[in-house]
């Protein structure tokens, strides 16, 4: 049977949309490949980032930090207090360092020192001392006297108050300023004042 043009036409534009929606069915039927992507990135890249990357960074960086770094800085300033070689305390924030040591009559004697605690003979340095009540506080100069410096006025009474300590160790430094509480009693546990006390005790 011979077949018209437009019948051949109607049949070949019939095969190619059942080509057409062949390949568009297997295409979708192929979501294998969204569905192992994303079950891959899910579940492979995200559980690798929280429980590799995420745990470590807790684990290890956080625990580190804070049983490493901060029990050292805690345990260090604690003891920091360094004594000098004539009972006082040092003061290690200049070079050479600063022994200051409260006299029997309640004068601040200023001893230099080397790393090694051994005094060094004072040259250009300049000392001052502000203590006590703030509405009232003692001013304290200094002078030479020989290798030291030697304040020109005593304490009040009192065995506990602030201390503000400005020191230059040349006319044209900067005043590097230390700060602590100048308990004059005696530590139970050694042989130094507690304003120079090493023990690990509270001050």
């Amino acid at each position: 049977m011979k077949m018209k043009p437009n019948s051949i036409l109607i049949v070949f534009a019939t095969g190619i949309a059942a080509l057409f929606f062949l390949t568009s069915c297997g295409q979708q039927g192929g979501h294998d490949h969204a569905g192992h992507d994303h079950e891959s990135h899910e579940g492979h890249d995200h559980d690798d980032h929280e429980g590799h990357d995420h745990d470590d960074h807790e684990g290890h960086d956080h625990d580190d930090h804070e049983g490493h770094d901060h029990a050292d800085h805690e345990g260090h300033d604690h003891g920091g207090v360094v004594a000098g070689p004539n009972g006082g305390r040092v003061l290690m924030g200049v070079e050479p360092h600063a022994e200051f040591k409260v006299t029997p009559d309640r004068k601040v004697t200023i001893t230099f020192v080397d790393d090694d605690l051994k005094p060094v003979a004072a040259v250009d340095q300049s000392v001052s001392v502000i203590a006590g009540d703030r509405s009232n506080p003692t001013r304290m100069a200094f002078a030479k006297s020989g290798d030291v410096l030697q304040s020109d006025s005593a304490f009040p009474a009192g065995n506990d108050f602030p201390v503000v300590v400005q020191i230059k160790v040349t006319p044209e430094a900067d005043t590097v300023v230390e700060k602590f509480n100048l308990n004059l009693n005696d530590c139970p546990t050694c042989e130094y004042l507690e304003y120079a006390c090493t023990c690990a005790h509270a001050h």
